[in-house]
């Protein structure tokens, strides 16, 4: 049997997000090997993930984030998020705080419009689709190859404006889907965005 240190489970702690004791567990079944142990998680994450899809996220929190562009002048851009969990206990927790406090500040600098893909409505789709096509075409690009060529940007409009498929401003290999999960493993409930809103006083 392999000599697991707590300076290895942490270590795992940190990389994959999972729980003291399953990350514990993941190294002592599969003999110390990180590559394993990771997958390990990362199977029973998804499981989990699966597992929690169906159950209620009936409590949370709201967070606020408000940003100067100086200390002495007031705000100019605020933001609202309304991030669910299971339990009180969950929403009471340090950790669940934090990741509602990230969440604000993500979604200040990256400016999300929608919480899910299927939020938005199919008539901006279609509008961008039109601008896609309409530009690809003034670009000179082979007639055979401008769906695919609109498919990818409208692909690309779709991540940059929907909040769980944006990559995380503190870690842009982590999208806030994935930032989420891993939140869900660590906690044991399922966590979610219900909803945000964000103020920027220099758009109108």
């Amino acid at each position: 049997m392999a000599d697991i240190t707590a300076a290895d489970i942490r270590k795992l702690r940190e990389l994959t997000g999972a729980g003291m004791s399953d990350v514990k567990k993941a190294l002592v079944d599969n003999d110390g090997d990180f590559e394993k142990a990771k997958s390990w998680l990362r199977e029973k994450g998804k499981a989990q993930v699966a597992k929690r899809a169906t159950r209620s996220a009936a409590n949370g929190l709201v967070e606020s984030y408000l940003h100067r562009t100086d200390p002495q002048l007031p705000p100019t851009l605020g933001v609202l998020v309304e991030l669910r969990c299971e339990t009180d206990f969950v929403a009471k927790t340090e950790d669940f705080k934090q990741l509602a406090r990230d969440l604000a500040q993500h979604i200040a600098a990256a400016d999300p419009l929608y919480v899910t893909a299927d939020q938005i409505p199919n008539e901006v789709l279609e509008a961008e689709r039109r601008i896609y096509e309409a530009a690809a075409r003034e670009e000179g690009k082979p007639e055979q190859a401008i769906a695919k060529i609109v498919d990818g940007r409208v692909n690309g409009y779709i991540k940059s404006s929907v909040l769980l498929d944006q990559p995380w401003v503190k870690d842009g290999k982590v999208t806030i889907r994935v930032l989420l999960d891993q939140a869900g493993a660590s906690l044991g409930e399922k966590i979610e965005v219900g909803r945000f809103s964000r103020f920027n006083i220099k758009q109108v």
